[in-house]
């Protein structure tokens, strides 16, 4: 029987918040991993979650086909994660997550690999947001590529050092109030990013059903305003939830697009917040879930105080611990 070692996985994107937990979850089960990155030189932080010699950089842009191809020579999966929050320069949604994935999936039906895409909850061509057209418009080029592609899209992930609770913990550390756009009645179903690490590695294993696309959400489906509370709980914060309709975020998005770190906030983000961010009632159905694939669903409440703990005011640790 072949050994996972005789597998060889390329990974797009795999230095991210989401690459770097499937870059681990694919050592711990032995395949050969090679990680596309446009930086190769920034992701030697990869090399101690494998064993000697298991994992490798190689240089790849979504934007520059050839370079894609070069990384998939020799492979017998693709996985690509590549993804974009924000927009810059060339780096828009629709070169990086459309035409992006359509690069690797026409790379890999080159060689003769099988593709996992990671897309997101929320896909949709006609979305008001440039970020879900273009994440609908990358999964209808990887499947007209490669039709047995698998397909998942995650709800919004958290975990260490995500751009989600992180981001909001930081805020409520330097600002007395948090804004709730759209009064904070978005509903989400927030995926531990271990869990949809799993999954990925569980696809490359053939757990999936080829041609499927599965819709990843944690065990609660959640308000942000819910989220919030949450996150000032377990960061022992006391701050104002203050309601912001959905046309003054937009205004103000304007410039805050600009902003630094966790104040900053996209015109396309607020209308991504328009939609809930939910799994359907069609993917439940057809155990096209973290569950479907027997993966419990660990929750916010469960995972994240184990590193939203440093954003409690000083002592505060220490004595919650004593």
């Amino acid at each position: 029987m072949a050994s996972n070692l005789d597998t060889l996985v390329t990974v797009f994107g795999g230095s991210g918040f989401l690459g770097r937990n499937v870059v681990r979850a694919l050592a711990k089960r032995d395949y050969r991993i090679r990680v596309a990155v446009r930086r190769p030189e920034l992701a030697g932080h990869l090399q101690p979650l494998g064993k000697v010699g298991q994992i490798h950089s190689v240089q790849a842009n979504l934007r520059y086909p050839a370079s894609v191809e070069a990384a998939m020579r020799d492979s017998h999966v693709a996985i690509n994660l590549v993804g974009i929050l924000t927009e810059s320069g060339a780096q828009t949604f629709e070169a990086v997550q459309d035409k992006g994935a359509e690069a690797v999936a026409k790379a890999a039906t080159a060689v003769g690999a099988r593709m996992v895409h990671v897309s997101a909850i929320g896909a949709d061509g006609n979305s008001p947001s440039r970020y879900a057209r273009a994440k609908a418009g990358g999964e209808k080029a990887v499947a007209s590529a490669m039709p047995s592609a698998v397909i998942l899209r995650p709800s919004i992930l958290f975990g260490p050092e995500d751009d989600f609770t992180n981001r909001f913990a930081a805020l409520a550390r330097l600002s007395p109030m948090l804004p709730l756009i759209g009064g904070g009645e978005t509903k989400l179903q927030p995926a531990y990013v271990g869990d949809v690490a799993t999954a990925v590695a569980d696809a490359v294993e053939g757990k999936t059903r080829a041609g499927a696309v599965y819709e990843l959400g944690g065990p609660e489906v959640l308000s942000m305003r819910e989220i919030m509370k949450i996150i000032l709980e377990i960061t022992d914060r006391d701050r104002m939830l203050v309601s912001l309709p959905f046309g003054l975020a937009k205004l103000q998005s304007l410039l805050l697009q600009f902003a630094p770190g966790p104040f900053k906030l996209t015109p396309d983000q607020v209308e991504l917040l328009r939609s809930d961010n939910v799994v359907s009632g069609a993917a439940k159905a057809a155990g096209l879930t973290l569950e479907g694939l027997g993966i419990s669903p660990d929750s916010i409440e469960a995972i994240a105080p184990q590193y939203l703990w440093r954003f409690r005011p000083a002592g505060q640790f220490q004595r919650k611990n004593a």
